[in-house]
């Protein structure tokens, strides 16, 4: 890896169907062998199977404490489908604040609890989504990412459970966080 620079940050196009920017950063993470295609159709086909559930299963959380920058991108998002909303309701509690990085003070290696970017934030709930998605017991990926997508936007599921145990590993790990750098 070079030294000399940070690498440069891609542009991507937002997704067809919806113009949203995360949503199109969802699909190329499920996307496996350059199949965008396929990897649209089941996001997409998963997001209306969300839509449909979501006039029986309608539990908004409305949380008034955390105020993020994408609030209003996400209440953009509901004006124009449930769905989408619930996409980024999962994504937002799945989304980690601490994670533990190791750090090698006087021989001996600390796992020291440090704040997680936004960007690595997004990045790490994607891959807990898509991961805990394909390990399912469903039939077909689109039943899958929607029911994983489901269970994350109700505070449950595996992907919130990888986010609880990274917080209880941080928390734990809480005594070394004078060796932050």
């Amino acid at each position: 890896m070079s030294r000399r620079h940070r690498a440069e940050k891609r542009e991507i196009l937002p997704d067809p169907k919806f113009a949203d920017l995360t949503l199109s950063k969802f699909i190329n993470n499920l996307m496996l062998d350059g199949k965008k295609s396929v990897a649209e159709g089941i996001v997409y086909k998963a997001i209306d199977i969300l839509e449909a559930k979501a006039g029986n299963d309608n539990k908004n959380n409305e949380e008034s404490g955390e105020g993020d920058a994408d609030d209003s991108a996400i209440a953009a998002a509901a004006q124009k489908s449930k769905g989408l909303a619930l996409f980024h309701d999962a994504l937002k509690n799945v989304r980690p604040r601490l994670e533990v990085r190791s750090r090698r003070v006087g021989g001996a290696t600390y796992q020291v609890p440090v704040e997680v970017r936004h960007e690595r934030a997004v990045a790490l709930a994607m891959r807990w989504l898509i991961d805990a998605a394909r390990r399912r017991g469903e039939n077909t990926m689109v039943d899958r990412v929607a029911n994983e997508l489901l269970d994350a936007a109700n505070e449950r599921g595996n992907a919130v459970k990888k986010r609880d145990d990274t917080h209880k590993m941080a928390e734990a790990n809480k005594a070394f966080a004078h060796f932050r750098w």
